[in-house]
């Protein structure tokens, strides 16, 4: 939404007309997209992979109109549909590596939500990142199997908290929330996602791995208003294009030495030195 406002901000709302609708349930993904094109919206864009197969059958059956989908791809791209993907692996190497640097235990943590393709890539990325940085660090892993489920999110987070871990990521939506309050209580670290969580627990969460949406959504909006945008194949965000990252707000956290050595990691990533894996298959093959 803030990417959508953004850019009817550069172009006015007499050129841009943005609308959002929220889906409560899986039954709405259909119903919303296709009230959107009925009433003849230009571009719609779904947000998450779990719109996959409704962007997909809408699009096919609009075909005048430009559909985008949000962390999920297809293998054959329709010629009115964009797919926005970000390399998550990317920036959770980043802070895979400030985990390792930081961990006075040896021990750090995942908690992921749902074993969806993003938070995948958050997984792997991180513990490359980790591994890469310090081969004796262990890396305690665990799914919530929910995106919004705190109190299971912060009992986790717990766990791995006797167990010594004194760093834990938590790719888990809202569970992931729980992880992040576990970390103020213990007076442990934990490391945030997608935006800068640094404002629910400023002494705790560490850093966070970025995945900047606004930055796909406003690129994608302002090349449909220009004209420019061609369907059929997919845009993808990593370092190289200022999709994903690390906050300012780390500096509060995190020594200087260390980011130092982070800003050096991102410019091996961007002149492909590093090549960060983004699946369990890729991890197993470095």
């Amino acid at each position: 939404w803030k990417g959508f406002q953004d850019a009817q901000e550069k172009f006015g709302k007499d050129k841009l007309e943005i609308k959002y609708l929220e889906s409560k349930q899986d039954a709405d993904y259909v119903q919303n997209i296709d009230t959107f094109a009925d009433e003849e919206m230009d571009l719609i864009i779904g947000v998450g992979y779990q719109l996959k197969d409704s962007i997909e059958e809408s699009a096919k059956n609009y075909p005048e109109q430009k559909f985008a989908i949000l962390d999920e791809t297809y293998d054959t791209i329709q010629e009115n549909v964009i797919p926005v993907v970000f390399k998550e692996e990317e920036s959770a190497y980043l802070v895979g590596v400030m985990a390792a640097k930081m961990s006075k235990t040896n021990k750090v943590g995942f908690i992921g939500g749902l074993p969806a393709p993003s938070v995948v890539r958050y997984q792997y990325g991180y513990k490359y990142g980790v591994t890469n940085t310090n081969k004796d660090t262990q890396i305690l892993e665990q799914y919530v199997n929910s995106f919004t489920d705190q109190a299971k999110g912060k009992s986790i987070a717990k766990q791995m908290q006797s167990s010594n871990a004194d760093i834990i990521l938590a790719a888990a939506g809202d569970s992931g929330t729980g992880a992040i309050e576990a970390a103020k209580e213990a007076n442990k670290y934990a490391i945030g996602v997608d935006r800068d969580q640094s404002d629910l627990a400023p002494k705790n969460v560490l850093t966070s791995a970025l995945k900047k949406v606004n930055v796909g959504v406003y690129d994608t909006v302002k090349e449909f208003v220009e004209g420019k945008l061609t369907g059929g194949q997919e845009k993808v965000y990593g370092l190289k294009e200022d999709g994903v990252g690390i906050p300012e707000t780390t500096k509060n956290l995190v020594p200087q030495n260390i980011i130092d050595y982070v800003n050096s990691m991102i410019e091996k990533i961007k002149n492909d030195e590093i090549k960060v894996p983004a699946t369990e298959e890729e991890y197993k093959s470095m």
